[in-house]
């Protein structure tokens, strides 16, 4: 059997075709000896008369001590313990037993213990599509992030990478207080800390980044410049982060085994104490309650020391309720295109041609694209497992074009790597329907292009057409330009959100598809230096985007709370694309609010609001309360004792978000609705702000006052909003409606998107 450790089954992590599993017995065979398992174990704050007003971590520990098993001594009871927290929760992870958790829930103080959690892991061009221009504009403004500190939790990272340099970077702030892990002279202004809680791991030791997606995530948030980037010759230019001159901290959470819930809230731990200003961290598992929900408990525990949390949505879309990392004090970022595509076209014999995507563009492929190569659906050879070209399933397609469907147990790449091995010599990789038209940009291993459902009906039809079909793949390179981006992923998980339907949920998309960043090794062979690049695809590359794009904010505008932050960047997104139309989805239609949420980031806007949505950390309490948790839950999460009879509750939609989201029964109750939300004007002093409404299908919103006028900077104005579902509304197979509440003013449009789930 396999330790209980690992009885929650870990997804595979399917990056860029790559795909790590793990072996449990690496790492389980001691703990299944001797019964024992990671648990989590949350407890009440030490009795007054242990607690001075200074309790050191050492009296903290000896308390989470004193809940372990009484026949342990004392020394066998610190190497059980595996992390002891005391900033972002009160608690311990340790190994231990059933049967001993079941005896610890008889001692005073405790609370609750579980399992830990093992979680999956969820550029070129990318600045200048989000408006960033080197030398001006809100990226000068807001001194390319200098002074503020990203805390990345991620697989770690590649030290020595010149994304990592630190020219032009000053030195640290006073205030930090982190530490390097790495021998020698490897940290520097740039990378100033990099720590591993990767516990009883083979990964561990320094926080070497063994499987690239740290490296890649950091350098999105915070890489500096570096010229002549490129990844197969393809999408040459300036790599370089959102915040270029920020600080980096480092905290290896990840290996190829997954994310241990436990040392990830470790590693928020040491990111308060250390000092960051911004936590990013794309990972995440299922929605599940809050108290739960070992990264919702350690975000809210660095909110209230006014940390900035951004995390990934996840990759479970485009089905609906898919979202991770939803709690409403983390900005939750779901995943967007960029104007940017590496080409390849497919040409059939009957001289129709269909765009698609490849990173590997060999140069001395079929060079004559006059020659057409024989090409055959994988689907009408081999067995039953061969339309998506799994692993051993190919045969007699030596020398021909073969086209392969998405889907099944194998990745994009490892498809082609089918194909190769049958003596193929070309792929055509087609989208199942549910993918639409999103295709990426891989490093394939065979000449071969990445083309949609849509294109992928097309040439099986032709397939089916002739005795000879032919086709050839002709490599055009890099194309910038493309009207419809950003449009949103078909990976990108969607809303609603499972354990908070009343708040929306994404908070926004940012460019997740096909995003240029640095690797730890060379993709191409052909690289010798260290300026090694790779282009992938997921929510774990937007949300780095969004955790710079807080960076600069927060260089700009210090004393911003994180929920001010998160609100200027969700009232000022964007809804259209390049071209002026809305943002569409994989089928090339609007998206709907539970894809984009407030919509796509828009930093320059983000800089100047004109009006925010703050909270304070209190008021997440009450919200808390009015989810129905018992105040031990509450407790879990908030570290203090909560009695709501006497901080009162409010319903979800209550909360001052930048956002509202409603359900909508059958009961009179729920047919009308009254919330108020209040704002602070952190624009010009003498604003008048107008409302402009567009109310959901069959809904009715009356707004009071229906104009705000302010008359001084940093004013707070509080206003009513009423909503009534009007007869028939939910009926008709709708089962969501979507609209806005903006306040216009001469400069500004301070927009709340609205959601109603009927």
């Amino acid at each position: 059997m396999e330790g209980k450790r690992f009885a929650i089954v870990l997804q595979i992590i399917n990056l860029l075709g790559f795909i790590f599993v793990f072996d449990p017995s690496l790492v389980a065979a001691d703990e299944e000896q001797n019964g024992m398992q990671t648990y989590i174990v949350w407890v009440e704050k030490p009795p007054v008369s242990l607690e001075p007003s200074a309790l050191s971590q050492e009296d903290l520990e000896r308390w989470y001590r004193s809940f372990l098993p009484e026949n342990r001594i004392e020394s066998s009871k610190k190497t059980r313990i595996v992390h002891a927290y005391h900033n972002v929760a009160t608690g311990f992870a340790a190994k231990l037993t059933p049967e001993e958790v079941k005896a610890m829930e008889k001692k005073q103080g405790f609370v609750s213990a579980h399992p830990e959690a093992i979680l999956p892991l969820h550029t070129t061009h990318s600045p200048n599509f989000l408006g960033l221009q080197q030398g001006s504009g809100f990226w000068k403004g807001a001194n390319y992030g200098k002074g503020v500190i990203i805390g990345v939790l991620d697989t770690g990272i590649s030290p020595d990478h010149p994304s990592f340099s630190d020219k032009g970077v000053p030195p640290p702030p006073a205030k930090w207080k982190g530490k390097c892990e790495f021998d020698g002279a490897v940290c520097n202004n740039k990378l100033i800390g990099a720590r591993s809680f990767v516990d009883g791991q083979p990964a561990g030791g320094p926080p070497f980044d063994g499987e690239g997606h740290g490296t890649h995530t950091a350098s999105t948030a915070g890489g500096n410049f570096v010229k002549r980037a490129a990844v197969f010759e393809m999408a040459k230019g300036t790599a370089v982060g959102m915040a270029p001159y920020a600080h980096l901290a480092i905290y290896k959470v990840c290996s190829i085994l997954g994310c241990f819930e436990g040392d990830i809230l470790a590693a928020f731990d040491a990111a308060v104490d250390d000092g960051v200003d911004v936590i990013s961290l794309s990972v995440g598992g299922p929605s599940g309650p809050f108290y739960t929900d070992g990264i919702a408990i350690g975000a809210f525990g660095a909110m209230q020391r006014g940390i900035f949390v951004s995390c990934s949505a996840g990759n479970s879309g485009p089905s609906y309720s898919s979202l991770s990392n939803v709690a409403p004090w983390i900005l939750t970022v779901g995943a967007s295109t960029i104007d940017r595509s590496i080409r390849a076209t497919t040409r059939l014999g009957n001289k129709k041609a269909y765009n698609g995507e490849s990173l590997f563009q060999p140069k001395n492929f079929n060079s004559n694209s006059k020659l057409m190569l024989p090409l055959v659906y994988a689907g009408a050879i081999g067995n039953t497992s061969s339309p998506s070209c799994e692993h051993g399933t190919l045969e007699n397609v030596r020398g021909k074009l073969v086209l392969c469907e998405r889907g099944g147990m194998s990745g994009r790449v490892d498809k082609g790597a089918e194909v190769k091995r049958a003596g193929g010599a070309a792929m055509i990789l087609v989208n199942q329907g549910i993918d639409g038209y999103s295709t990426s940009a891989d490093p394939h291993v065979l000449p071969a292009t990445h083309v949609s459902y849509a294109a992928g009906l097309k040439i099986k039809s032709y397939i089916k057409s002739t005795s000879k079909p032919t086709a050839i793949i002709l490599f055009k390179g890099t194309v910038i330009g493309n009207s419809q981006a950003p449009s949103v992923a078909s990976f990108s998980s969607r809303g609603p959100s499972v354990p908070s339907p009343g708040i929306l949920k994404p908070d926004i998309i940012g460019p997740g598809v096909s995003i240029l960043a640095a690797w730890p090794v060379p993709v191409d062979n052909a690289i010798k230096s260290k300026a090694t690049f790779n282009i992938i695809s997921g929510t774990s590359m937007s949300c780095p985007h969004l955790s710079g794009i807080a960076a600069l904010l927060k260089s700009f505008h210090p004393d911003w709370s994180p929920a001010a932050i998160k609100s200027a960047i969700m009232t000022t997104a964007d809804v259209h694309n390049l071209g002026g139309k809305s943002i569409v989805d994989q089928t090339l239609r609007p998206a709907d609010i539970f894809a984009i949420g407030a919509g796509h980031v828009n930093p320059t806007k983000a800089n100047d609001p004109g009006l925010i949505y703050d909270t304070q950390p209190n008021d997440y309490i009450r919200y808390l309360c009015g989810l129905k948790y018992t105040e031990k839950q509450i407790q879990i999460v908030t570290q203090q004792k909560v009695k709501c009879s006497e901080v009162g509750s409010i319903s979800e939609a209550q909360l001052n978000y930048p956002t509202f989201s409603l359900i909508v029964g059958s009961n009179n109750k729920t047919r009308s609705q009254l919330y108020t939300r209040t704002v602070k004007n952190v624009g010009p002093a003498n604003s008048t702000y107008k409302l402009e409404i567009l109310a959901p299908q069959k809904m009715n919103v009356d707004v009071s006052p229906p104009e705000l006028r302010f008359l001084k900077a940093n004013q707070i104005i509080t206003y009513r909003v009423k909503f009534t579902a009007q007869k028939g509304a939910g009926k008709e197979g709708v089962s969501f409606g979507q609209g806005y509440l903006r306040w216009v003013s001469d400069k500004y449009k301070v927009t709340s998107p609205i959601a109603v789930l009927f």
